[in-house]
C-alpha cells in the first residue's frame, strides 16, 4: 500500500516562516547587543589609556626560560611589571616553573603564547584553541591565576584570518593581542643596540605595546629601553583581563 503523505497547511507553511524570521529577528537582536558590548569595552579602554596619556607595555615572548629571573630582577630594580606569553612546553619544566610563580606573585601578567609554536600545528591544523586553552590551563595550574590573554605565534594575521579559528576564539572567550611595536630582538643578538634604534624609531604612539623575547640580547638592553620610555613620559602599564582594548592586525574588536 503506498504511503500517504500529508501535505502543510497554508497555516503551518505560514507559522514555519514566522518561526525562522523570529529566530533571524532574534539572531539580529543578538549580534547587535554583542557588537554593543564589543564597542562598551573598547570605549573603556580607549578612556583608560587616555586617563594616563603615554602608556607603554613591555611584552615578552616564548618563555620560560633560563633568562627569565633575569627579565625580572630587571623589572624589579626599576619598579615596573611587563606582559609575558609563554609556552607550554616551556611551561612544563619545572626548572623554569618557580621564576613564572614569581613573576606572578611580582604583578606581571602571563599570558598564553600556544604549546608548541608550529605554524602547521597551531594553523593548518587548527589547532590554535586547544593549544592555547591547554597552555591556559598550565598558567593556571602554576601560578593560580586565570588569564584569557593569548599572543598568535607570528601574529593574527594570516593565522586568524581563518574564519573557523575565528569563532573558536570567540566561542571559548579567547582575547587576542599583538603588538604596535616589533623589536625583532631575535635578529640582532650581535647588535644589541640596533634593537634599541628600531624602538626608538617607532615609537610615536600615546599607546605601544612592544613586542620582545627572553633573548640573551634583549636582556642586556632592557635597561637601556625602559630608561627611554621614561625619558619620553611613558607610564608602564601590565595587561589587566579587566581593562581589556583591542590590540590585533585583524581590527577586530570581537577579539
Amino acid at each position: 500500500m503506498a504511503k500517504t503523505v500529508e501535505k502543510a497547511s497554508p497555516l503551518t507553511k505560514d507559522m514555519g516562516k514566522k518561526n525562522v524570521a523570529e529566530k533571524e529577528k532574534e539572531d539580529k537582536k543578538t549580534e547587535e547587543k554583542q557588537e554593543k558590548a564589543y564597542k562598551n569595552e573598547e570605549e573603556e579602554g580607549k578612556g583608560y589609556q587616555r586617563k594616563n596619556k603615554k602608556i607603554v607595555y613591555l611584552t615578552f615572548d616564548d618563555g620560560p626560560t633560563k633568562w627569565t629571573g633575569a627579565f625580572l630582577d630587571v623589572l624589579k630594580e626599576h619598579g615596573i611589571q611587563a606582559t609575558f606569553f609563554m609556552q607550554g612546553n616551556n611551561l612544563k619544566k619545572a626548572s623554569f616553573q618557580s621564576d613564572v610563580k614569581r613573576a606572578f606573585e611580582e604583578g606581571n601578567y602571563i599570558g598564553a603564547h600556544s604549546m608548541t609554536h608550529d605554524y602547521t600545528e597551531i594553523y593548518k591544523k587548527r589547532k590554535f584553541v586547544s593549544e592555547m586553552v591547554e597552555t591556559l590551563k598550565l598558567i593556571h595550574s602554576i601560578t593560580g591565576a586565570d588569564p584569557q590573554l593569548v599572543r598568535p605565534p607570528y601574529g593574527s594575521i594570516p593565522g586568524l584570518n581563518d574564519e573557523v579559528i575565528k569563532k573558536q576564539v570567540m566561542k571559548e572567550g579567547l582575547k587576542v593581542w599583538d603588538w604596535t611595536i616589533d623589536s625583532q630582538d631575535w635578529k640582532y643578538q650581535s647588535d644589541p643596540e640596533k634593537i634599541l634604534n628600531i624602538i626608538e624609531t617607532a615609537t610615536t604612539e600615546d599607546v605601544e605595546v612592544i613586542l620582545m623575547h627572553e633573548k640573551e640580547q634583549t636582556l642586556k638592553l632592557l635597561p637601556k629601553i625602559i630608561t627611554f620610555f621614561k625619558e619620553r613620559g611613558y607610564e608602564f602599564e601590565v595587561y589587566s583581563d579587566l581593562k581589556h582594548f583591542p590590540i590585533n592586525f585583524l581590527s577586530d574588536n570581537r577579539l
